[in-house]
């Protein structure tokens, strides 16, 4: 008993993750690891002794056999505790080192626990904020209203009257998550070493989540994520986060504002509320998105706990303990990867794939591109919109599988993101599609971000090679017309600051080139027109008479003009105010030259080639 006093007192001054400390502790107190060795090693061994056997005779080749295995091995994961239930979600996100069917039921795996003793609670607020929970709170609801593997929820009223949530660690977590971390430690160190097959870095992998585990333990830190999350998206007038009252938080006790709200999975309730659950999931997904691509700092466990619809039509977002961040260069380079997806450039695709860290720049890429095309070509023909994103992750994870991938830890938590937003929206819309409905986002993103990388994936979003493709652009401002936060004036301008840019020559002497050949085109089919109408002995023979080559080259630029008249907060104010904008620019008026001057030339040698006889 003393001992494992002792290795309590000693890991609750573990403030952050440290394998060497962590190691140190134990090798001082080793009753207490022997103990737990016994608890987690032996039901570890003998589920995977009989897996092992399993396999040697063959039986793991029938499906439900081996589902019913990976079902057993994630009720073991939750039976082992805190520090497992962790890993076991965080391997949920590794299609790099586990098997698809593995995966599917590690998605499974609830961080729930019953709740424990009230008093246990009431001695927690006491000792870390020094006074007694009836001189914090005015009233204090003993029982808990949930329940997690790091603690529990409780309902509450300040001194002031305002209503409170308070969130209390569970006691002697620190510990026991300290030494199961370290067992886990051990068995990767062994796999690493004497299993040949496993290629990414397990150890990395558990300091890893060792790592978020500890920030997760610090409530203090989940305060400040609060208050970083609200201040990212403080203009974002359809998103609440809860107030922080940080005088009532400690590091195993935080209190926030109570909120009122329904769970987004709770269609017919949302419904009472006056508002439409689809319109709420979309505002999850835009925020999804801002967060990881503008902000870098993104809510990674948005299960349908954390995220609430509100009565006045807000989404309000809860639980800061698991948030993650991505770099500059990452967030350039995913959508970079997503504008390689679209136009089926594999090849550039698995280039992209090397500079986000998945793949080693060793690795021969020859078999992983036609990978790439079996796993993406039947998707991308149904189109970005009809595309099924857990069915395209699934197969990825196949091919993770086979190839040396190794996910950065960034990558494995948007995933899990994006996929439990996704299972949130199809409870709401069974034809819910996350890729369809986050592609309008990244089309806004191509067209009005200056960064310099993404003017590139602009160009190769909307040229074919050298060849500019109006459709493209149709298709791009069509899927940013529907972003509901779309600036329109905005959006202009950014276009206009990259058209006239020195970076934008290319685009101005494409617009140049593709205006003229349009405008003449028009002129032509007017000159068709007129000599259809003329008496016959009067008709131009050498004037083909085939229109539908014309009208399809024309159809496009009808198509983008329609949809750039409906684009919501376009007025006639605005459209003079941007023409004013054009009058004024020394580049709008050398294009108009450059225009007619095109379109005088290209007039003047059709002439030529029909007087000529050359049939057009």
């Amino acid at each position: 008993m003393t001992e494992e006093l002792d290795d309590f007192i000693e890991t609750a001054g573990l403030q952050t993750y440290d394998p060497n400390e962590i190691s140190n502790i134990y090798k001082k107190h080793p009753k207490r690891l022997i103990k737990r060795l016994w608890q987690t090693l032996l039901p570890i061994s003998l589920f995977l002794l009989g897996v092992g056997w399993e396999q040697l005779l063959g039986v793991l080749k029938d499906q439900v056999r081996a589902q019913k295995r990976a079902k057993e091995f994630t009720d073991l994961l939750f039976q082992l505790g805190p520090a497992f239930i962790k890993a076991g979600q965080a391997l949920s996100t590794r299609p790099d080192i586990v098997p698809r069917l593995v995966l599917e039921n590690l998605a499974q795996l609830q961080d729930q626990l019953p709740g424990f003793n009230s008093e246990l609670a009431i001695s927690c607020i006491k000792e870390d904020l020094g006074k007694s929970y009836d001189q914090i709170y005015k009233c204090f609801e003993l029982n808990p209203i949930s329940a997690a593997s790091l603690g529990q929820v409780h309902k509450a009223v300040l001194q002031n009257g305002e209503q409170v949530a308070v969130k209390i660690q569970r006691p002697g977590l620190r510990e026991q998550i300290t030494l199961d971390l370290y067992i886990v430690r051990n068995i990767a160190i062994w796999l690493k070493k004497y299993i040949g097959f496993i290629r990414s870095d397990l150890v990395a992998l558990i300091d890893e989540l060792g790592r978020r585990v500890f920030e997760e333990m610090d409530y203090i830190n989940e305060a400040n994520n609060a208050e970083r999350f609200a201040k990212l998206h403080k203009h974002n007038k359809k998103i609440k986060i809860p107030k922080i009252y940080k005088e009532a938080t400690s590091k195993r006790v935080l209190t926030m504002e109570w909120i009122e709200g329904v769970k987004l999975t709770r269609i017919n309730e949302v419904k009472k509320l006056g508002i439409d659950p689809n319109e709420m999931v979309q505002i999850g997904v835009d925020c999804s998105l801002q967060q990881l691509l503008e902000h870098g700092f993104f809510h990674a466990d948005p299960h349908p706990g954390n995220i609430l619809a509100l009565s006045d039509g807000r989404l309000c977002y809860l639980d800061f303990g698991m948030m993650s961040e991505v770099q500059d260069h990452s967030r350039t380079g995913l959508i970079q990867a997503v504008v390689h997806l679209v136009n089926k450039n594999f090849d550039k695709l698995s280039q992209d794939f090397v500079e986000l860290g998945f793949l080693d720049s060793n690795v021969n890429l020859e078999p992983i591109v036609p990978a790439f095309e079996k796993v993406f070509e039947e998707a991308l023909n149904m189109g970005v919109s009809k595309m099924d994103f857990k069915s395209v992750t699934d197969d990825m994870s196949s091919l993770m599988y086979r190839f040396p991938f190794q996910l950065p830890p960034y990558y494995a938590l948007i995933i899990r993101s994006l996929i439990t937003l996704e299972g949130i929206a199809l409870s709401v819309d069974s034809n819910f599609k996350i890729l369809g409905a986050a592609y309008p986002y990244f089309a806004r993103r191509l067209m009005e971000d200056p960064d310099p990388k993404l003017r590139k994936s602009l160009k190769e979003m909307l040229f074919d090679g050298e060849i500019f493709k109006w459709s493209r652009l149709e298709n791009l401002v069509s899927s940013a017309s529907q972003q509901s936060e779309i600036n329109i004036e905005e959006l202009i301008d950014q276009v206009l600051d990259f058209l006239f840019s020195e970076n934008g020559g290319f685009l101005r002497d494409e617009l140049v080139e593709t205006i003229a050949e349009r405008i003449e085109l028009i002129n032509f089919y007017a000159i068709k027109n007129i000599n259809k109408k003329l008496p016959k002995r009067m008709r131009v023979n050498t004037i083909n008479n085939d229109e539908i080559e014309i009208l399809d080259e024309i159809e496009p630029i009808k198509k983008l003009l329609k949809i750039i008249k409906e684009l919501p907060g376009l007025n006639r104010e605005l459209i003079v105010k941007k023409i004013q904008r054009l009058i004024n620019e020394p580049y709008a008026r050398l294009m108009s030259f450059k225009i007619a001057q095109k379109i005088t030339s290209k007039s003047v040698a059709r002439i030529i080639k029909i007087a000529a006889g050359v049939k057009e």
